[in-house]
């Protein structure tokens, strides 16, 4: 990778605060450690992903753990462009899909918090608001990749 890229590298930065978010959520989900979230009539990250919680699993599968599968499916999709020339050379459409992806599933978490749960867990809108620098981070790249070629 070019050291001109340099949105991949903070983008493979931003995971790891990322994986530590839904690291924290899955274990709270697990009932494993205690909520450090304040709870009032806007923040309550039990009712959305506590133990028990309706909307914090998909089918049997914890909406954490799928977070921590995206976010280190990035990082190692970015790490891979390092060895892999297939993957360097498509590495800023790969972002954005990835990246791309990660946002809708986002907008509709937070959808479901805001809409029918009724509360936002902190530590989510964290995460959220990772994927969407990223998000941003990745398009620059593209855009800024397609514009290099095309000089």
């Amino acid at each position: 990778m070019h050291t001109h890229n340099w949105q991949p590298r903070l983008i493979q930065l931003l995971t790891l605060p990322g994986l530590l978010i839904a690291y924290y959520l899955w274990l709270y989900h697990e009932g494993q450690i205690i909520s450090a979230c304040t709870v009032t009539n806007f923040f309550d990250c039990g009712r959305v992903s506590g133990p028990g919680a309706t909307y914090a699993t998909i089918g049997p599968i914890p909406v954490a753990i799928i977070g921590l599968l995206g976010y280190a499916a990035i990082f190692v999709v970015i790490w891979a462009a390092d060895f892999l020339p297939v993957i360097e050379k498509h590495l800023p459409e790969l972002l954005v899909g990835l990246i791309g992806f990660a946002l809708l599933f986002t907008l509709y978490l937070k959808a479901l918090e805001i809409f029918v749960i009724g509360v936002i867990c902190q530590y989510c809108l964290y995460s959220a608001i990772i994927i969407a620098i990223m998000f941003a981070l990745a398009i620059h790249y593209l855009i800024r990749g397609r514009r290099i070629e095309a000089a």
